[in-house]
């Protein structure tokens, strides 16, 4: 079986946006929130202090908030080094991973969209989800 290619922007706004039923909403500042049931699964985030280069503390403008099912889920992710996704204190307790665009392409597009399926089944309302994950076979 051929290796998935690396993936890319588009690839992460392309599966959020493939996604039954999402509406992508324009966030106060003209960033993208990608949206389900009325709830946010991917939104791309505004620099905020909170998330920065720890050596010249600027912070970043290219933070993306994907959503996941728990907080074990979270911390296998954010725990792996191999991973390039990582949190915050200001997200302590709230079930949510961070990516750099920059660093997206450490992932394979089949790796990226299992994250986004995941963060979409984690907000989608259970018929939804239901429905979704039978029609590719699970469940």
């Amino acid at each position: 079986m051929p290796r998935s290619r690396r993936a890319t922007v588009a690839d992460l706004r392309e599966l959020a946006g493939s996604m039954p039923g999402v509406r992508v909403e324009v966030g106060p500042k003209g960033n993208d929130v990608y949206q389900v049931s009325g709830r946010s699964f991917v939104f791309f985030r505004n620099p905020r202090p909170d998330a920065f280069d720890p050596e010249t503390g600027q912070r970043y403008d290219d933070v993306v908030v994907l959503w996941v099912a728990t907080e074990i889920e979270k911390q296998a992710l954010v725990g792996d080094p191999s991973t390039p996704f990582f949190t915050t204190p200001h997200f302590d307790g709230h079930p949510s991973v961070l990516i750099r665009t920059s660093r997206i392409g450490e992932l394979t597009r089949d790796e990226l969209a299992e994250v986004v399926y995941d963060a979409w089944l984690a907000r989608a309302s259970t018929t939804a989800a239901r429905r979704w994950l039978k029609s590719h076979g699970v469940g």
